[in-house]
């Protein structure tokens, strides 16, 4: 097994191309439309609203159509129309352009739907949209109901340094206070240590490439890119420069920032210009991944509107530890999926991380998404991924495609709507 992250949803396997994203229903329409003879949807109905996780969504009204994403629990969604198909007891609800689901798995609802859209994604001031927490050195167990939790059996054990999401906290009737993890488990907090929010972000360009950042603690500096490192310079990790003049000397980029002061690439990262690639259509959104200087950047066509650090993969080129080169379109971009290498058997350790946020999949289970377990940023540190920081990595979601909307927590490429390309060099 590779050990890296990978996705572990079922929804999502032999997945197609597949067709354009919801939107809202229009004010006009009184009620959905229905089949000639068949039952009509109440007037009442204003959306439906999903009563089952992760509630598979498909391009037409069949289970053999192809697959289209999947909704959330407690998701509100807009209704066009019913239709009878294959595969369901029900009818199929049409909830956006091409996107039906089993009525199986909803209830009619007489309150609006969520607000459409980007503005819908969770905007937490640090990336996160949830708390994350790491088991602690003695390990955790896991239990389905609250209020008997350590009284018998537990339902699972989390082993030491295993990253778990918690949605809720709450204390049952013998005093013990316990999260309810994004996977169902109230586990007792005193076993869990809290992930301290790294708030670095990238930078918003104007189309010049004149940033970089410091990523050593002690950084030397020199007042001209022929001398010699020999000034200490009071800067610090993760620091943002702007570059005013770039020179290359002696197999190294050197940045001016300041009139006196010149800083190589020993020290720093920033991004390098490039073409965009060949099969790249006229004017389309783009993501650059430079592995030499382990910096991102978006483009839109030629002109780079965003830069920042990342984190590959740590392995050889090659290797299922490296990040794979080449062009490649997003398939799949999900909210949150869970990542682990439980069954790598050869691995010299095992690693679990609930909920990983903003997972954007461009070739098999190698993507981009957020990260909150490392501050490495800048350097190769991941397992095969393109890791970001949470804030970086939540710009970047919204920004590519395929959009994601209200109340879905997966969405697939579609004609009208393809995977934003993705250069890795």
């Amino acid at each position: 097994m590779i050990p890296r992250a990978r996705p572990r949803t079922g929804h999502f396997r032999a997945l197609g191309a597949l067709l354009c994203l919801a939107t809202a229903p229009l004010s006009a329409e009184p009620s959905a439309w229905t089949s000639p003879g068949d039952m009509p949807i109440p007037a009442w109905v204003q959306s439906v609203e999903v009563t089952r996780s992760e509630e598979p969504l498909f391009q037409g009204p069949s289970r053999v159509a192809k697959r289209r994403g999947a909704v959330a629990r407690g998701a509100r969604l807009p209704l066009f129309a019913a239709r009878r198909g294959p595969g369901c007891a029900g009818r199929y609800l049409l909830i956006g352009p091409l996107a039906w689901l089993c009525e199986e798995g909803v209830e009619l609802s007489s309150a609006p739907p969520d607000a459409d859209g980007e503005p819908a994604l969770i905007r937490a001031h640090d990336g996160l949209p949830y708390r994350y927490h790491f088991v602690g050195p003695d390990g955790a167990f896991g239990y389905r109901d609250l209020q008997t939790a350590e009284d018998g059996v537990p339902d699972a054990q989390l082993l030491k340094g295993f990253g778990v999401a918690v949605i809720q906290v709450q204390t049952n009737r013998a005093g013990t206070e316990l999260g309810l993890t994004s996977e169902g488990l109230w586990v007792p907090m005193r076993s869990l240590s809290p992930v301290v929010p790294f708030t670095f972000h990238g930078r918003e360009l104007t189309g010049e490439l004149d940033v970089a950042w410091v990523i050593g603690s002690r950084v030397f500096g020199s007042r001209g890119p022929t001398q010699l490192r020999d000034r200490a310079l009071g800067l610090a990790p993760f620091q943002e420069l702007r570059v005013l003049e770039e020179r290359t000397m002696r197999g190294h980029r050197w940045f001016r920032y300041d009139d006196r002061s010149w800083i190589s690439d020993r020290d720093v990262r920033a991004p390098t210009r490039t073409e965009p690639p060949s099969e790249l259509r006229p004017g389309e959104r783009w993501l650059d991944v430079d592995v030499a200087n382990q910096v991102l950047t978006a483009y839109v066509g030629e002109r780079p509107v965003f830069a920042t650090l990342a984190s590959t993969g740590r392995g050889k080129d090659g290797s299922v530890l490296a990040t794979p080169s080449g062009s490649h379109r997003l398939w799949v971009k999900l909210k949150t999926s869970n990542m682990d290498n439980l069954d790598d058997e050869s691995a010299a350790e095992n690693y679990a991380i609930q909920a990983v946020p903003w997972v954007m999949y461009f070739d098999r289970g190698y993507g981009l998404h957020g990260t909150f377990w490392h501050r490495a940023f800048g350097n190769k540190h991941s397992h095969g991924c393109v890791n970001l920081t949470p804030l970086d990595a939540q710009r970047l979601f919204a920004w590519t495609s395929p959009k994601l909307p209200a109340g879905w927590s997966a969405a697939l490429p579609t004609d009208y709507d393809p995977g934003t390309l993705v250069r890795v060099r």
